[in-house]
């Protein structure tokens, strides 16, 4: 089978990332598998730059202008919205012109308008798979605690003085349900919170919504560590829980409470280790030493917490990340919400204990006492004890890189997508 991924990049963000690995999941289970996107980082053969980055920087100007124009001309809240109103004409690429099928997943940013998602439907059977829940609002990538996408979106809090019965929120949401009522277009859920939330929607209810989770690489991850020298010059005779994320302050990954939980952990010996980007500053002790030192040196960086710590800054080297994982004995998330958290499955996959609130696709990866803790959202005093019960709980880490192996294998994923496809 011809099958041509759509993604906005194949290395930016979890969706690339994860898009990239079904393509080649595909492409080993005998698929001609392709990727098209509009940011190219890697050189990956089998990835193809669908325009000249001109256009597509004309495409995401041209779209976030009109979301400028109709916020009341705020900037903070920009990002926030996407309205698929311009983008690049792919249906007459040739890999989508020649596809026997289309799977669309994070297509926002000026890659894909509605129009030409409906022209691409016209032709070709499409799955779309859903990465957050922008495919179920009107304009919002995460609704937070707003049950407007119930109904009709209107009077959207993103955007402020211009919000109205009639505004963009609406405007979209209208755009989209004449889309998906005319193009047969068949979604993917990539776990069980975001279907529940899909089936909550008055845009998407009776949809085909089905549940495949995003592909990982399972089997690159192993539960003793190789190295003999311990990476960043971490102690050995610690017990080490991991938190990371792309960016660990983006609000959406609730780390404040992962400091005020973990600075309520019973004394143990464990060490906190945190790796991934902070535009923040302001949660240093003191911003002038960060900015002027290599993040691993630095000691006891955060200002609430006494707990034996480092942050690692990112880590980029697939490698390493994987020896950091078989070092640690926790891995946890604090997020607001999440739909199916990747460094959880990666620290299950090295055998890890994962530590998380159950505020999204967190369930589908801990499913049972032996497999996680799972604690209520926002509950710190509940996720302190959690972590403690981890640091402290002697488990079979084999046992947990199979109860992820099982569900999250690329070539599982990649078969469900298939019969998916087959349907």
């Amino acid at each position: 089978m011809k099958i041509v991924i759509i993604n906005h990049s194949d290395t930016l963000g979890g969706a690339s990332v994860v898009s990239r690995r079904l393509m080649h999941a595909l492409r080993s289970l005998g698929h001609d598998a392709w990727m098209l996107v509009t940011h190219r980082a890697s050189d990956d053969p089998h990835v193809v730059t669908a325009a000249p980055k001109w256009r597509s920087r004309l495409s995401f100007i041209a779209e976030h202008a009109r979301i400028f124009l109709n916020n009341g001309h705020n900037r903070e809240d920009l990002f926030k919205a996407s309205i698929a109103t311009d983008g690049l004409q792919l249906a007459t690429h040739p890999l989508v012109r020649n596809a026997d099928a289309v799977i669309l997943n994070w297509v926002n940013q000026g890659m894909l308008s509605l129009y030409e998602i409906g022209r691409i439907a016209e032709k070709k059977r499409v799955l779309w798979t859903m990465h957050d829940m922008w495919n179920l609002t009107g304009i919002c990538h995460h609704a937070g605690k707003c049950t407007a996408y119930t109904g009709t979106c209107s009077n959207c809090r993103l955007l402020h003085s211009e919000a109205n019965e009639h505004d963009l929120s609406y405007l979209t949401w209208q755009s989209k349900k004449a889309l998906y009522d005319t193009s047969g277009i068949r979604f993917i859920a990539v776990s069980s919170w975001l279907k529940r939330k899909a089936e909550e929607s008055a845009l998407m209810k009776g949809r085909d919504i089905r549940i495949i989770p995003n592909a990982f690489p399972v089997e690159d991850f192993y539960i003793e560590p190789k190295d003999t020298a311990m990476p960043f010059c971490l102690p050995h005779d610690k017990r080490l829980i991991l938190m990371g994320a792309a960016r660990l302050d983006d609000p959406i990954k609730g780390f404040p409470m992962a400091i005020e939980a973990l600075e309520s952990v019973e004394a143990c010996n464990a060490m906190a280790v945190f790796f991934g980007a902070i535009k923040d500053h302001s949660v240093f002790r003191s911003p002038s030493i960060i900015k002027s030192a290599e993040p691993w040196t630095i000691d006891n960086p955060f200002a609430a917490l006494s707990m034996p710590h480092r942050w690692l800054g990112p880590v980029k080297d697939a490698a390493m990340l994987r020896e950091l994982y078989s070092r640690a004995c926790v891995v946890i998330s604090s997020s607001l919400y999440e739909t199916l958290p990747g460094t959880l499955i990666e620290g299950q996959a090295a055998g890890c204990m994962p530590v998380a609130f159950d505020s999204g696709g967190q369930a589908d990866i801990i499913d049972s006492p032996e497999n996680g803790f799972l604690v209520p959202p926002y509950d710190t005093t509940a996720f302190a004890t959690a972590i403690y019960g981890a640091v402290n709980t002697t488990f079979d880490r084999e046992a947990l890189r199979k109860s992820v192996q099982k569900k999250f294998s690329a070539t599982t994923v990649a078969e469900k997508y298939i019969e998916a496809l087959k349907d």
